[in-house]
């Protein structure tokens, strides 16, 4: 394995615990406790990613709902964020931009995992959170076999 070079990028993926949909997410967002003190949304977690450099290098955080991967913001920087209990935490700074992507099965884990670029994916063309969705399991089935 050879050493990281500047020019490498990461991808961080996550459950979004306790949304259905990404509309779930959406609304969220548009909430003050999901903001940070510049107003733009931010994530926050309890480790800080050792991989840093990379994420901050064209990364996004992709968004689990429900077993699958149906959506991605790009991480602008990450913040110490000092909660009230005197911990400090790692503040992931997101784009306000919420892009759908592509459905993709993911099992159900923990935390957040690194995901590759090549292994992410692909973004939805623009213009598809105005079109119907299609009925969740149609959706997971067809993103079982690779059609979505």
């Amino acid at each position: 394995m050879g050493a990281t070079r500047v020019t490498d990028t990461i991808n961080l993926i996550k459950l979004c615990v306790g949304a259905e949909a990404v509309q779930d997410l959406l609304d969220w967002q548009k909430t003050p406790r999901a903001h940070g003190p510049d107003g733009l949304p931010r994530h926050v977690t309890r480790m800080w990613p050792k991989r840093a450099e990379e994420l901050l290098n064209g990364g996004s955080l992709y968004w689990v709902f429900k077993g699958q991967v149906l959506a991605r913001q790009r991480i602008l920087r990450l913040d110490e964020v000092t909660g009230g209990d005197g911990i400090t935490r790692c503040g992931i700074v997101l784009d306000p931009d919420v892009v759908l992507t592509r459905a993709a099965p993911r099992r159900p884990f923990q935390g957040w995992r690194y995901l590759r670029p090549e292994d992410a994916p692909a973004d939805l063309p623009a213009g598809r959170m105005q079109e119907d969705a299609l009925p969740e399991d149609l959706d997971r089935a067809l993103a079982e076999i690779g059609v979505l």
